[in-house]
């Protein structure tokens, strides 16, 4: 047996008591804390950790025994920036992350989530922002929504067979949108009453009191609703005042609880504004998360301001944090559908317009092609695009002879054709069958070594159940420990491995607040175990799969196989040799984690659902 393969031996043993339900014999194992790893034996027993020794332990009797040698054993990955709050209505199993070691995930980013919000609200707030189908959301949030308060939908979670540990803000969209209704939230002109202020403060206190970690909120203003009445208005919580945020802040502040948010990067005074808020001077500290640490190619001088900012924040008495993706930033468009180009008019004119025969008219027009041009053109102020159409590769369109080629290069090759003008010809021929990719940000991998370092900043902002076509992080940590490993291979460490685990790990749940990330005597047995000399290049690898919650629609994914050798969620084992095992999306594993409070393994009875109705991608 070769000491890197993973050898499970199944016994089943008719007479005598099982001592461990699974034991993982010789891995090296991690904390979750930063202490360096150690070859240690772990036995599981009900759920948890019931030891971790140097010794091995007795076996006779165990159902499952895996051979970890050459092999890393860690607390299973927290995902703390995710779009999950329809899927996990539908497809609760959340196999797409689940096999890559996230063992726990949190919901209502963003200023969005379920709690309030009919289905025809929660479909013109998540379907263009996240770019899930506005029909699909309206649909799935109207035929599972039993609920009416947070407590209730934390009931409603864990009555569905949960793969991964769910936690969760509450969005102040959401509130805003439910006490005032769309049309009035999302006008400038409209503050709400007395009576809807109160509302929103009373919902927010219920959902901490349920056990939610805290607020989200967003100021980001290229966040555009979906639909027909309110289509092409930013998120409610842009159109909120000052003083209906100190009132909501308030209680984050007495309470100890966290508001997660979304800056307006075009104003530098917001942004500063939003660090300042954390600082605890006269007043408790706010824990503020905030959007987010990129190494922007439009703007490569901002990322060296974000550790400082946070350093400042957080020697005044905050508690400041940015979120930070440790990857590139890689996103795929189908034509002219991606986010981006909700940032500058000409490109949100063109989303605005939902039937395609419209939008191509736009498209032809020439007065639109001038502004677009000008729009492209201009490079000043703060951007998330570069704007730059040699910096972006079609990888798929129905004329092979312009694959593998940028827009600007095409436009070359047409006779000196502006960019612009290139892209918008593609678009008109080819519609979504052109497909297109581009880097947006953290392209330098010495600026992510050094943001990795950053006690600033966290890992996260995956948007895991968002962006379905444009782009696929699932598999963020892997990528992270691949970066750290490599390095320490190459004799270029810039970090330990023992500490990139637990950034991406202990550290989180403990500034969070929830039950999770760690692998000790007595924590709940959610653990991933990872093949090391599989953190390669396949972690790079395009991949799609349908989601049947969403009509089949084919949407990124990630496919490391190899990497991932198993995923344990309360002791259960959920992935083996990176593909789900049958209890995903029939059997719950996972639980709903409160903050503050502990969270036992969710007993090993199974919970079966009709797999018709929680069909998981394998």
């Amino acid at each position: 047996m070769s000491t890197y393969s993973l050898t499970l031996i199944r016994r089943h043993v008719s007479n005598g008591s099982v001592t461990y339900d699974t034991i993982i014999r010789d891995g090296l194992w991690f904390d979750g804390t930063g202490t360096p790893p150690a070859v240690r034996n772990i036995g599981i027993r009900d759920g948890s950790v019931a030891v971790v020794s140097a010794d091995p332990l007795e076996e006779a009797g165990c159902r499952d025994v895996v051979d970890a040698a050459g092999l890393w054993v860690m607390p299973g990955m927290i995902d703390i920036h995710t779009h999950y709050d329809v899927e996990v209505l539908a497809q609760p199993g959340l196999s797409e992350s689940l096999r890559h070691g996230v063992t726990t995930i949190l919901v209502g980013s963003c200023s969005l989530s379920t709690i309030h919000v009919d289905g025809t609200d929660a479909g013109d707030l998540f379907g263009r922002v996240e770019a899930i189908p506005r029909q699909n959301v309206i649909d799935i949030v109207d035929r599972h929504k039993t609920w009416s308060t947070p407590a209730d939908y934390i009931d409603a979670l864990e009555d569905r067979p949960l793969g991964p540990n769910v936690a969760a803000f509450i969005g102040h969209s959401d509130m805003r949108t439910a006490a005032m209704g769309l049309d009035r939230a999302t006008r400038k002109s409209v503050r709400p009453t007395a009576s809807e202020q109160e509302q929103m403060e009373r919902w927010l206190s219920m959902a901490l009191d349920a056990g939610f970690v805290g607020m989200s909120s967003q100021q980001l203003l290229f966040d555009k609703l979906d639909g027909d009445t309110c289509r092409s208005r930013t998120l409610p919580s842009t159109y909120a005042k000052p003083r209906e945020l100190r009132r909501l802040k308030a209680i984050l502040r007495r309470t100890g609880r966290i508001l997660q948010a979304g800056p307006d990067i075009t104003n530098p005074l917001n942004v500063g504004s939003q660090v300042f808020t954390s600082m605890g001077i006269g007043r408790n500290t706010l824990k503020t998360s905030l959007l987010s640490a990129a190494d922007i190619k439009a703007n490569p001088f901002a990322i060296k301001l974000m550790g400082p900012l946070a350093a400042l924040a957080n020697r005044f008495r905050g508690d400041f944090r940015w979120q930070h993706l440790p990857v590139p930033f890689e996103v795929y468009a189908d034509g002219i559908d991606l986010v981006i180009f909700e940032e500058f008019g000409s490109g949100a004119a063109a989303l605005h317009l939902k039937e395609e025969v419209e939008r191509n008219d736009l498209l032809r027009d020439e007065d639109y092609r001038r502004r677009f041009r000008k729009d492209y053109d201009t490079k000043f102020g703060m951007r998330v695009w570069h704007r730059d159409f040699f910096d972006a590769q079609i990888v798929a369109c129905p004329d092979t002879s312009v694959i593998g080629k940028s827009f600007g290069e095409v436009g070359d090759d047409r006779g000196g054709l502006h960019p612009v003008d290139a892209f918008l010809d593609l678009v008109l021929e080819h519609g979504t069958d052109l497909r297109w990719r581009t880097t947006i940000s953290n392209h330098r991998p010495e600026m992510l070594q050094q943001m990795a370092r950053e006690p600033g900043i966290q890992f996260g902002f995956s948007d895991a159940g968002a962006h379905l076509r444009n782009m696929a992080f699932y598999n963020f940590g892997l990528r992270l420990l691949r970066h750290v490993y490599s390095a320490q291979c190459a004799g270029r460490p810039f970090m330990e491995v023992s500490a990139a685990v637990h950034r991406m790990t202990g550290e989180l749940a403990d500034w969070y607040g929830i039950d999770a990330g760690h692998l000790r005597p007595g924590d709940r047995a959610d653990l991933m175990i990872v093949d090391p000399r599989h953190l390669d290049d396949t972690l790079d690898a395009y991949a799609e799969a349908p989601i049947p919650a969403y009509g089949g629609l084919s949407r990124m994914v990630n496919r490391n196989d190899d990497t991932v050798v198993a995923v344990y969620v309360s002791g259960r084992k959920v992935v083996e040799d990176g593909v789900p095992t049958d209890l995903v999306g029939v059997t719950r594993t996972g639980r709903f984690l409160r903050h503050g409070r502990r969270a036992p393994a969710v007993p090993a009875a199974p919970s079966p659902a009709p797999q018709q109705a929680f069909a998981d991608v394998r």
